[in-house]
């Protein structure tokens, strides 16, 4: 689960107006500018300490076999949007960008500022049908590859099997069974569940999009003559924004609500239910010394939560014909003045000889996706089920003797049918823009502190993501 900052049209325009100075000056046709130094500048949005040093040292491997020289640089993705504008302007932008998320992957494309030659060679290289499908759907512009997708998060609904059970409640994995599990379990101290409500957090915009998934509320919607329009005030997407006022402002904790509030909500006994990432597992078991469980019994027991947690990946609202799951995919992305050769040697080591180490300094939310060799067709998705917690984790634990196989198969089916708003309509730019302004989590905001009903919440995004979606013509 990462972090956002609110991003600003003007940035955005600002950073278009820029490329004019930074595309004449060192675009190449798209294969990289300027005589091979075998230098690479290397950006990773992993940027915790222990992450960046585990990412180090795979790189330094590779250095020493390659006799490339990387220098790497770790980004807070909450900055990133700024430092991709001051290099533009420089003319010095990074070779090689790693974790980049799909907002940032389509902002970064509609500026013209990636390479998208490179990154179909590597995965030619590497076999198209070792990747899964999904990933490489998300990361494609028809038939451009914008770059070489790595792994992804999955959005998780916990909840409290034990408190579920003792009031004969049903596994919530629909709008019904959780608006009925939140009244039931609302009592005393106790709130119904977590979701966040902060109108400046991508995480609001994310937690909002899963419930919107599961409805079939869209984004867009494809038109006559492939044309799209902004569906978000339509009926399905109405019921969303009502589903999600009714447990945000009804059954949740009072205040404004975000990416740590919540966890740490549901991690003190406070809260039976809470929408967050995959990155939550190793946590919810009590292995990580920066967040631990907290509730009464988690005192003498930190595994307490993990064993008392059900979890669920798919989620469906009464308008969808079938459940929906929302999820990240990060990728390897090449700038359009980057190095070619050696960046392409690079990425094809990375998602190769040193693939497992990279996905596994985070495997709770780093779920490969790409499963394994032409020879060997789930190799990595074998690993990454036995595979030990990552670099953060006091007890490198493995992941399958925490969690049941059952999980881990619907974590990796979850990644291959999860879905994301307007990148498969064509609306990626869109998509990238609305990650920066977010206009659906400041809708969510006003809604749930009051201001707006949920009629007018959906009203006021599809206005504003209409006039976004104006700008970028």
């Amino acid at each position: 689960m990462r972090r956002w900052r609110r991003g600003s049209r003007a940035t955005a325009a600002g950073l278009a107006g820029l490329l004019g100075v930074t595309l004449v000056t060192g675009c190449a046709g798209g294969d990289g500018a300027g005589a091979p130094d075998r230098k690479l500048t290397v950006w990773t949005l992993e940027n915790l300490p222990a992450r960046t040093a585990a990412t180090r040292d795979i790189i330094a491997r590779w250095e020493r076999r390659s006799g490339v020289r990387v220098t790497l640089v770790g980004v807070d993705e909450t900055q990133l949007p700024q430092m991709i504008m001051s290099a533009a302007a420089a003319g010095d932008l990074p070779d090689v960008i790693a974790a980049l998320p799909l907002g940032q992957l389509w902002q970064m494309h509609g500026n013209e500022l990636l390479n998208t030659r490179l990154p179909a060679q590597v995965v030619r290289r590497l076999g198209a049908r070792t990747f899964t499908p999904t990933a490489l759907r998300l990361t494609q512009d028809g038939g451009r590859r914008l770059a070489v997708p790595s792994d992804a998060w999955l959005q998780l609904l916990v909840h409290r099997k034990d408190l579920f059970a003792r009031a004969g409640l049903a596994r919530p994995t629909d709008y019904h069974a959780m608006e009925a599990a939140a009244d039931a379990l609302d009592r005393g101290r106790r709130d119904g569940i977590a979701l966040a409500t902060d109108p400046g957090d991508v995480f609001t915009q994310q937690s909002f999009e899963t419930m919107a998934l599961a409805d079939d509320c869209r984004l867009v919607t494809r038109r006559g003559g492939g044309r799209t329009a902004v569906t978000l005030d339509s009926p399905a997407c109405r019921r969303t924004f009502a589903a999600y006022r009714a447990l945000a402002r009804d059954h949740g904790p009072a205040g404004t609500q975000t990416l740590d509030t919540t966890r740490a909500a549901y991690f003190a006994g406070r809260a039976p239910m809470l929408l967050w990432s995959s990155f939550l597992l190793d946590e919810l078991a009590g292995e990580r010394a920066d967040t631990r469980p907290s509730c009464p019994q988690c005192k003498k027991d930190p595994g307490f939560l993990a064993r008392n947690s059900g979890i669920t990946t798919a989620l469906k609202g009464p308008d969808a014909a079938r459940p929906g799951r929302f999820g990240e995919i990060t990728s390897w992305a090449v700038t359009r003045t980057a190095e070619a050769r050696a960046s392409r040697e690079l990425i094809t080591y990375m998602m190769s000889t040193g693939y497992q180490d990279w996905f596994g300094m985070a495997p709770e939310g780093k779920i490969p996706v790409r499963e394994g060799t032409a020879g060997d067709p789930d190799k990595y998705t074998r690993a990454w089920r036995g595979g030990r917690l990552g670099v953060e984790a006091t007890h490198r634990r493995r992941l399958n003797a925490l969690y049941p196989e059952a999980l881990l198969d619907e974590l990796l089916d979850g990644v291959r049918h999860m879905r994301r708003w307007g990148i498969t309509e064509g609306e990626g730019a869109l998509v990238g823009a609305a990650g920066g302004e977010l206009p659906v989590a400041r809708a969510v905001g006003e809604m749930v502190s009051g201001r707006a009903s949920p009629g007018e919440a959906a009203r006021r995004a599809a206005e504003d993501v209409t006039a976004l979606r104006r700008s970028l013509r």
